[in-house]
């Protein structure tokens, strides 16, 4: 089942790169008391989430925050170490947490995930959310997953 607008997100633990080597959030820390714009996309480094879908949220950061959001964060089913050299190729620090749901369990827990066995394993669809407090206010899931139109930061500033 999918998650909607109303829905509590899970308790989850993201894998994420830390200043002293790999580590953890918890998505009660990630969540808990704040407002959340969080991302996801099939795959770093893959052209439309690479080229389309992230600039846009690291263009438009300071706008997205000055309405109100605490963090934007982006989730793949990509190990942190592959999402931590996606944030310093993209110079996202200090601008975007690159959150690392390295089995899809997260984004199978929303039903958001995809069977892409090219790839070895599920992937994230890709959608755009924002949460306040852990509940989901605002959900969009693009259709085509090659473009990042409903679920850019476009979409997200004007659901704002």
């Amino acid at each position: 089942m999918t998650i909607k607008v109303g829905d509590q997100l899970p308790d989850a633990t993201f894998k994420v790169m830390t200043a002293d080597g790999p580590g953890e959030v918890k998505s009660a820390d990630l969540f808990g008391g704040k407002t959340v714009v969080l991302f996801g996309v099939p795959g770093a480094f893959t052209p439309t989430c690479h080229m389309n879908h992230l600039p846009g949220f690291i263009e438009h950061e300071a706008t997205i925050k000055a309405k109100g959001v605490d963090t934007i964060g982006v989730v793949s089913v990509n190990d942190l170490f592959v999402m931590d050299a996606w944030e310093k190729a993209s110079s996202a620090t200090g601008k975007v947490s690159f959150l690392s749901d390295t089995d899809a369990s997260f984004v199978q827990s929303i039903g958001l995930s995809f069977d892409a066995p090219i790839f070895g394993h599920a992937r994230a669809q890709r959608f755009a959310l924002i949460a306040k407090d852990g509940e989901v206010t605002f959900l969009s899931v693009e259709e085509n997953p090659g473009e990042a139109t409903a679920t850019g930061a476009a979409a997200i500033l004007e659901a704002l």
